[in-house]
């Protein structure tokens, strides 16, 4: 897929998680106070803190189609990875509010939510499954850690507004059958919420913050690679291979064995030969080749 493709869809897609989390969030929020629902507003909390997500993920994926420059020789592939730990640090916060704002309702007059919260709940759980399949299947094709980290945010809110439609359910059955504990099912339906959130948090921002430290992929991500470089006839051995996620792309740190009799411009002539077919690979932006002697099989 051309690069110039890749980031109009990602943008694309970005753009609408926006559209999409702010009419929930208004929707959410409204009909929330109106029907007296803790859940469905904790619910809401969670759907603004995404429009701040998808926000990030845009300007990421703006910043990572940047072509490398002399400050950034390796391009700014990584910008997404830093868009993915801003919305992993947006979750964060959003669970603690939730979780507050849910846990001081315990000691608050409680009365059960209005029946309308229940279908608010409901279309956006429709909405939002939509949403996550969306960006997540488009996120793996386009190889951008980004979409995948926002597309889990939505499927967090799914699970965050089967949270709440049970809390709600209960507390309305709790009202009409004068079970007044139950009612309190609401207010424990956001701490729940905001555990979810939490935990979607802390899971998202780990991945990310790995794959931001230079994370290099393991060996049985490389075979392709390995095989590609020993299908070179002059290759003697690969001594190392480094394949560096660098955001949506991978950059190459290869050293390789030839002949000690070639000359330094036949030398030359393997390394770039290597590096030409492993560019032909989907997602490798670039290649650095050492060439070393081959001495058997001392280092």
């Amino acid at each position: 897929m051309e690069k110039v493709e890749r980031f109009k869809k990602a943008e694309f897609a970005a753009i609408v998680g926006v559209a999409g989390n702010i009419l929930l969030a208004i929707v959410k929020s409204v009909i929330g106070i109106y029907a007296n629902s803790k859940a469905l507003i904790a619910d809401a909390v969670h759907s603004a803190s995404d429009i701040a997500g998808s926000l990030a993920v845009y300007i990421g994926l703006r910043a990572a189609k940047r072509p490398p420059d002399e400050d950034h020789p390796y391009g700014h592939g990584k910008a997404e990875s830093i868009a993915a730990i801003i919305v992993a640090i947006l979750l964060l916060l959003a669970g603690i509010e939730i979780g507050k704002s849910s846990v001081e309702a315990f000691f608050d007059p409680i009365e059960p939510p209005k029946m309308i919260a229940v279908a608010a709940v409901i279309i956006s759980i429709i909405i939002k499954e939509w949403m996550f399949r969306y960006k997540y299947n488009l996120g793996k094709k386009l190889n951008s850690n980004a979409l995948i980290v926002n597309a889990y945010e939505h499927r967090s809110d799914v699970y965050s507004s089967i949270a709440a439609l049970i809390g709600i359910g209960a507390s309305i059955i709790g009202g009409k059958m004068g079970i007044d504990w139950l009612e309190y099912a609401d207010p424990l339906a956001g701490v729940i919420v905001s555990m979810m959130v939490l935990k979607m948090a802390w899971n998202l921002g780990k991945e990310s913050i790995h794959n931001t430290l230079d994370h290099v992929l393991h060996d049985e991500d490389t075979e392709e690679l390995r095989k590609i470089i020993e299908n070179v006839p002059e290759v003697k051995k690969i001594d190392m291979l480094h394949a560096r996620e660098h955001g949506h792309y991978v950059i190459i740190d290869l050293k390789i064995s030839v002949d000690p009799l070639m000359t330094v411009e036949e030398g030359h002539r393997v390394g770039k030969r290597v590096k030409k077919k492993l560019l032909d690979v989907a997602n490798v932006q670039n290649v650095l080749v050492h060439i070393n002697p081959y001495n058997g099989d001392n280092d």
